[in-house]
């Protein structure tokens, strides 16, 4: 299997000098591919985070920014002028 390349033949056709993977080598394996997933996962956990808090602040920016001048089109000039 291309994904645990340290085990042995897990089932399928047996050769002679192939044995079968213990249970202890299929849970050590296991146990360190998850270990790595979980300091990947808690590196980038932080960066996903930041990037996520600024592209809220630019979202909202930009939503500000195009209401005023959405406002300011529509908004109607008066006039005052004393008689």
């Amino acid at each position: 299997m291309t994904f645990l390349p340290s085990l042995r033949t897990l089932g399928g056709a047996h050769d002679a000098d192939t044995a079968n993977a213990t249970l202890s080598e299929i849970e050590a394996r296991l146990r360190a591919l998850t270990s790595n997933a979980q300091r990947t996962i808690a590196s980038s956990k932080q960066t996903a985070l930041a990037a996520g808090l600024v592209g809220g602040a630019v979202i909202v920016a930009c939503a500000y920014l195009l209401g005023r001048r959405r406002g300011r089109r529509r908004a109607s000039v008066l006039e005052i002028r004393r008689v």
